[in-house]
């Protein structure tokens, strides 16, 4: 049997009998019913007959009718005896299983497999039943009428009339295959199902057997594998407190996981990586993104592929050129409700709608959000009205998030994992604003106002921009302008300056604030402050410098004066690090961490990262990256830590500085002035400044070399690059790894980059380029 044999076998049975056959992966034995089989019985026993009559008229939006229907149609063909020689065959082909496996009576699962199932274009996952743990030939026989009486649940029935299929020319094999005794099981995908990102395998696994995955009744650990390298990427591991086992003497039982094993990692490292590994061969077979079923044997610890099939959305919306752009909502006050996993991405606002016995799924309206325990396969009807769905439980590859994202519904789930059960959480009733892209729901609606675009930003949008190997950034202070200089060719915003929100949004002290009692202002406006920028840009990066106002411009704030000192040179002052530790300030340092932890962790922008400012000293910026942890914020992969290069002793001790920061953002206006010892504001010696000066540039040149030593970024936050044509090819040429600019020169710094690479790339081939005229080493 091979996937050609959809007809025959139906998706699941031919998927598996081609992975048997032409893929070298471990794969249970066993064998499959027939289409014709199927046929034969519903002809020998006059089924097609009442089942017509049964379905003539069926309105599959009447969410009540469709239930009786269907009830009245499965009674229909239970009530009927299979022809005594399909179940002689059934039983011969099972005591051959046996035979093949040295056992007699094996223990075996006998899935559904619909002849319209598992396709790339029409997907009808789970709608049919799967019988676990079951033994013995009569018992098989039983479950493989059950497999037909699940061709007509309340889902398959819905979804078959919703893609065009007749119900009465799909039919349904049987796939009967030796029951793997899974102390864990999951699923896995070739494709990240959230965001279409295809370099990555991403596995889930839970205690038990795999149902409970599938159906959504727990929450999985969530493993991330590099498709290149099968080096895995990321590892959240999940709490998991009761799961689905097989009985010994048949059947399955709910049992609760001991304390000691509930919070463990459910799959080995070497687990995760084989299974990335049989993904890959399976991917490179079918040639298409993969949705698989795994199971690990608790017997000899064996890792097993139990099923596998074509991934539906993200192959389809890549034939679509991909999918569709979600729009951003932008508001000045955000109440977080919970958090949970974004399994399907989307914005949306509307009336919630807390569902928790399925006796209720009439009441459901169109255009409400579904709030429920988890979104069961039968509730697809209701789930075809709602505007999103929020749930309990459930992983990013439960049948839930997947029906959720074919559907193109937002969708949450797993809340209770991430703190809160929504149906506990969220009150029934009340407008709540959903961004399933970064996993959160909002009280209230929130809304964005839809600024007309002006005729000539659609030109400038089809304006092209080579791609550079230097990374342009884009300098940013006033959050409100984020939407608008979205649209520009920048990678990312490399520095934003966090002083601007402050005069912006708050206006008062921070040390004030806290005096007053009201510490949570700071948090809540520098937050709102921060996600405009991140939620604009998502999902390029967004580096915030930490506050750097000199103690003459915090003077300016409310209630400044109590707290501020009078300086002879706030230039040289008490500002940026020397701030952040001192126990006159340290407070008012928590709380900007306190919103950066908001941000990232509340809000889900995971694209934000932070810049610590006018560091004199190593001993510094231990104390503050220590400071920045104990609040939560420690470096790792996804949250880097940069540290702003403007002062000499950053580049001298930049061997000592590479073991706490991430990578390095020349400023490089106050690092001209303290090379040079000159103040540019000063008339009398602000000719002396100039960003060009030799000392200067091996000043930035050293400091490329020493960072990129121990596998540090260096940046640039200047106007230098796009002022001065050659000082940006003496940065490209040096190394520098990006340059962040002001707005009106990314374009144009864009495309200066891309011709000096080009240039540096046409030097190297043929020798000739020209020479670099001064020692740029110290």
């Amino acid at each position: 049997m091979e996937r050609k044999d959809v007809a025959i076998a139906g998706g699941k049975s031919s998927s598996l009998g081609e992975l048997t056959s032409h893929v070298d992966v471990p794969v249970p034995y066993g064998f499959a019913t027939t289409a014709c089989a199927y046929r034969y019985f519903f002809e020998k026993t006059g089924l097609y007959e009442k089942i017509k009559a049964l379905i003539a008229g069926l309105d599959v939006d009447n969410s009540a009718q469709l239930r009786e229907v269907c009830a009245k149609v499965r009674q229909a063909i239970m009530d009927e005896e299979m022809p005594q020689d399909l179940q002689d065959l059934i039983a011969q082909a099972y005591k051959e299983l046996g035979e093949k496996v040295g056992q007699a009576d094996p223990f075996v699962a006998v899935r559904s497999s619909a002849t319209a199932e598992d396709l790339p274009d029409a997907s009808f996952a789970g709608q049919q039943d799967t019988y676990l743990n079951v033994k013995g030939a009569e018992t098989i026989v039983a479950k493989v009428k059950e497999c037909y009486a699940s061709c007509f649940t309340d889902r398959a029935v819905y979804y078959r009339e919703k893609q065009g299929f007749d119900h009465l020319d799909v039919a349904l094999s049987a796939a009967v295959q030796m029951m793997v005794f899974s102390k864990a099981a999951g699923v896995m995908f070739t494709v990240n199902v959230a965001t279409g990102d295809d370099k990555n395998i991403l596995i889930e696994g839970a205690w038990g057997l795999g149902e409970y995955v599938v159906q959504g009744t727990v929450t999985p650990d969530n493993y991330t594998v590099n498709k290149a390298t099968c080096e895995i990427v990321e590892k959240n591991v999940n709490a998991q407190d009761i799961k689905l086992i097989r009985k010994a003497d048949g059947d399955c039982e709910e049992v609760v996981v001991p304390l000691d094993e509930q919070n463990e990692q459910k799959l080995t490292d070497e687990q995760i990586k084989q299974l990335a590994e049989c993904a890959k061969k399976i991917e490179a077979h079918y040639g298409c993104y993969m949705d698989m079923e795994w199971g690990v044997d608790e017997r000899d610890n064996k890792v097993y592929i139990l099923q596998a099939r074509p991934e539906t959305v993200w192959s389809r919306r890549n034939k679509e050129n991909g999918a569709p752009k979600e729009e951003k909502k932008v508001t000045t006050d955000r109440k977080v409700i919970v958090k949970g996993l974004p399994a399907s991405p989307g914005n949306v606002a509307g009336r919630v709608h807390v569902i928790l016995d399925p006796s209720h799924i009439d009441e459901f309206k169109e255009g409400e959000i579904l709030v429920t325990e988890m979104t069961a396969p039968d509730w697809v009807p209701a789930m075809k009205k709602a505007k999103a769905i929020v749930t309990d439980s459930g992983g990013m590859t439960c049948h839930a998030s997947i029906v959720s994202r074919e559907l193109g519904i937002p969708c949450i789930v797993g809340t209770k994992s991430r703190g809160e059960a929504a149906t506990t959480t969220i009150p029934d009733g009340i407008d709540v604003t959903i961004d399933a892209t970064h996993g959160v729901v909002y009280e209230g609606i929130i809304e964005e106002p839809k600024a007309e675009q002006p005729a000539q930003q659609v030109v400038a949008a089809a304006e092209y921009f080579p791609p550079t190997g230097t990374k342009i950034y884009m300098n940013l202070g006033d959050p409100e302008l984020a939407e608008k200089y979205a649209t520009l060719p920048c990678d990312g915003i490399g520095l934003m300056r966090e002083e601007f929100i402050w005069t912006t949004y708050i206006h008062e002290h921070p040390l004030y604030l806290i005096k007053i009692g009201q510490p949570e202002k700071v948090v809540d406006q520098l937050a709102e402050g921060i996600r405009q920028v991140c939620q604009a840009m998502a999902p390029r990066p967004v580096t915030m410098r930490f506050s750097d106002f000199k103690s003459s411009e915090y003077r300016d704030l409310k209630g400044g004066d109590e707290f501020e000192p009078n300086e002879p040179s706030a230039l040289l002052g008490w500002r940026g690090a020397s701030r952040y530790y001192d126990p006159k300030y340290i407070e008012a340092f928590k709380l900007e961490c306190m919103a950066v932890r908001k941000v990232r962790e509340e809000f889900g922008l995971k694209n934000l990262n932070v810049m610590i400012p006018f560091c004199r000293n190593v001993e510094e910026c231990e104390k503050v990256t220590k400071i920045m942890a104990d609040c939560g914020l420690s470096r790792g992969k996804d949250f880097k830590v940069w540290l702003m290069a403007e002062i000499p002793s950053n580049i001298i001790l930049a061997d000592q500085f590479n073991k706490f920061v991430d990578g390095y953002s020349i400023g490089s206006n106050d690092l001209t002035m303290l090379v040079l010892g000159c103040d540019r504001d000063n008339d009398t010696v602000s000719h002396i400044y100039d960003e060009r000066n030799l000392a200067v540039r091996r000043a930035i040149r050293h400091l490329i070399e020493v960072a990129h030593k121990d596998g540090k970024t260096v940046s640039i936050c200047g106007q230098a690059p796009s002022v001065y044509p050659e000082f940006c090819e003496f940065l490209i040429k040096s190394g520098i790894d990006s340059m962040s600019v002001n707005p009106d020169t990314v374009k144009f710094t864009k495309k200066l980059a891309a011709q000096i690479e080009q240039r540096i790339m046409m030097d190297a081939l043929t020798g000739k380029g020209r020479q670099e005229v001064e020692d740029l080493n110290w």
